[in-house]
């Protein structure tokens, strides 16, 4: 039986989820603002936000929140990290590929993850102690045992594009150790398919708390590792990421830690 919170959590991004489906067919008409260059947000990302959170209040309305659009609301020591349209790229677009991701911190710890995807009605959710789920299915990470079989996902730090020649040295690094690499811009989603065992592995740098939070609680109950490039748990606070199944990890942070180490000189 799923904790209380992950039905507010599931019920928050369906909601959420329905008024994407619909908006969806009218996407050339939605109003879009630049928050940087190649970040956007939509009238979409907005709505969506201010339902999780209508949600979220109805029942706890003393918890603070930690929003993608609307920054940080209230304190507390339970906190919700909000993406309310995770692949807001992909959205634009008309491509079908994007998500939400709702965690809930207690005392500065995820506790509690859903990741929505409304296109597929994939609902991804996890408590720490209690396992992954995909739609009430235990799922767990790859059962992979070497590299040269592993497809890896990634991204390309679209809001650091001063460091993309030195992502692209681990990108070339890993690339030749595995057997192929998926970008699909959606980094919730990302985490949520290694946790189901889709993907074999992720790494990203340039990330926001928003777009982590829920997926590595996700890959840890689903059996997996998740740490930043330098090896800290604490993704959240991290720009960088890396998350796979144990046998994978160790040969990853391998190729991807003398790298980055000559990033940060």
């Amino acid at each position: 039986m799923a904790h209380p919170i992950i039905n507010i959590a599931i019920n928050a991004a369906h909601i959420a989820g329905d008024l994407m489906r619909q908006e969806l067919h009218k996407v050339a008409s939605i109003p879009v603002t630049r928050k940087a260059r190649h970040d956007y947000v939509t009238e979409i990302d907005k709505a969506s936000e201010e339902q999780i959170v209508r949600e979220i209040k109805r029942y706890h309305p003393d918890h603070a929140i930690l929003g993608e659009e609307n920054g940080a609301e209230g304190e507390s020591d339970h906190v919700w990290i909000i993406d309310p349209l995770d692949g807001t790229s992909n959205y634009l677009h008309g491509m079908p590929h994007f998500g939400i991701s709702i965690a809930l911190q207690i005392k500065g710890r995820t506790e509690h993850a859903v990741v929505y995807d409304p296109m597929r009605d994939e609902m991804f959710s996890a408590s720490r102690g209690s396992g992954a789920h995909l739609n009430n299915t235990r799922i767990r990470v790859s059962a992979r045992p070497s590299l040269e079989s592993a497809i890896v996902a990634t991204a390309f730090p679209f809001r650091q594009r001063g460091m993309m020649s030195a992502y692209t040295g681990i990108f070339a690094d890993v690339y030749r150790k595995i057997e192929d690499i998926r970008r699909y811009g959606a980094a919730s989603l990302d985490l949520a398919w290694v946790a189901a065992g889709r993907m074999d592995a992720y790494f990203e740098i340039g990330l926001k708390p928003w777009d982590v939070a829920a997926g590595a609680l996700l890959v840890r109950e689903a059996g997996g590792v998740v740490s930043d490039f330098d090896g800290n748990d604490a993704v959240e606070n991290s720009h960088s990421i890396l998350a796979a199944p144990y046998k994978l990890m160790t040969p990853l942070r391998k190729i991807i830690e003398p790298r980055w180490a000559k990033v940060k000189r």
